[in-house]
């Protein structure tokens, strides 16, 4: 239970921190002090929502977010209230953490956060995508996040969040959606593999899952070192999709090492094809659960 409690405490304190929007989360939380949620655009709300979780400031959590928020990470406690409560863990900890990408679409914010000083919670440092919903009357509504450990040595080189954060080409946003989509159907769903190309970039494609190397040809020797083994992954279902512009965020279910899975990929997207690629993979638990709501749940929206 403990490894879990940071998950969306750091996911909110990162948002404060945009490349987009670079404002501290104690600026951001008292430069919206009296804001109300309706007046605020949807990154304000988030980002001052978790900067008031930073500063240990209920009244402003309160006030932008619903008393039933409903909360996906398997071993928080759901409500604003138990939240709430378990603030004091982040001070006791030391815990700190870094944005790294920001995105919005629509009433939903998306991030990819780097924690740091996090060893009670699994490492030292960790990665995580984190997703915030806001409602109809713009209030923080509902959470959902997967995390796994940062490494320091990576078979491309790359680090698990390096790489472009700047939105470019808002008007291929839905396109980009499409194909990011076809992607994981046709390919990681294994309905059309030999379709790869027609998605990903034989010029240009870089990896940051820390086992694949870049390239078209990364993948394939990853395929066929999982398929030796006995060992590959099997995506079942697309939960989410979310994008702005050039960078895509996909939800998934699956199986790997004999378990369930939930697998988050945010791609980026140029001319029509994948040239990067981020992921987190994290087993989905069936024991020590916090609530019943599932680490997916999303409304159709």
């Amino acid at each position: 239970m403990k490894k879990a409690i940071p998950l969306l405490l750091l996911s909110g304190i990162l948002a404060c921190c945009s490349p987009s929007t670079a404002q501290s989360p104690a600026a951001a939380s008292s430069d919206h002090a009296n804001a109300k949620p309706s007046t605020m655009s949807t990154k304000a709300t988030v980002g001052t929502f978790l900067g008031a979780v930073l500063q240990n400031d209920p009244a402003t959590m309160r006030e932008l977010a619903n008393a039933d928020y409903i909360q996906h990470n398997p071993f928080i406690p759901t409500g604003l209230e138990p939240f709430i409560q378990m603030l004091p863990v982040l001070q006791e900890n030391g815990t700190t953490a870094e944005n790294i990408r920001m995105f919005q679409d629509g009433q939903y914010v998306f991030m990819h956060n780097i924690w740091r000083n996090a060893k009670p919670f699994g490492a030292d440092e960790m990665v995580s995508f984190d997703i915030i919903r806001l409602d109809e009357h713009g209030k923080v509504a509902e959470h959902w996040d997967a995390m796994t450990p940062l490494v320091t040595e990576t078979a491309s080189g790359r680090t698990q969040t390096d790489g472009p954060t700047t939105v470019e080409d808002l008007d291929k946003t839905e396109a980009n959606k499409a194909l990011a989509v076809s992607l994981v159907e046709d390919v990681l769903m294994g309905k059309n593999p030999n379709k790869i190309t027609d998605y990903i970039s034989a010029e240009t494609y870089h990896q940051h899952n820390p086992g694949i190397k870049d390239g078209l040809q990364g993948i394939v020797e990853a395929v066929e070192y999982l398929t030796a083994r006995n060992n590959m992954f099997q995506y079942t279902k697309i939960h989410k999709v979310l994008g702005e512009g050039n960078f895509v965020l996909t939800v998934s279910e699956g199986q790997w090492n004999n378990t369930s899975n939930v697998f988050y990929d945010l791609f980026r997207i140029e001319n029509d094809k994948v040239v990067e690629h981020w992921d987190v993979i994290q087993p989905i638990p069936t024991e020590g659960l916090a609530n019943d709501n599932g680490m997916f749940g999303f409304k159709n929206d």
